[in-house]
């Protein structure tokens, strides 16, 4: 679980989650509920569950 900072958006929360920023895309399927917010308020909590083994942190759209 995580809890968001004020202008935080996907890119870096997964940055400081997961280690890159390429991973947003694994944070944005996690917590479809969030996908309408851009740039986070403070005090959001969503879902970081551990990065599935055979992530490489190639984006899908590559």
């Amino acid at each position: 679980m995580y809890t968001t900072r004020q202008g935080q958006a996907w890119d870096e929360i997964a940055r400081e989650v997961y280690g890159k920023e390429t991973h947003a895309d694994y944070l944005m399927q996690c917590n479809p509920r969030l996908l309408d917010i851009f740039v986070f308020p403070a005090g959001i909590r969503m879902e970081t569950p551990e990065l599935p083994k055979a992530r490489d942190g190639i984006p899908p759209w590559r």
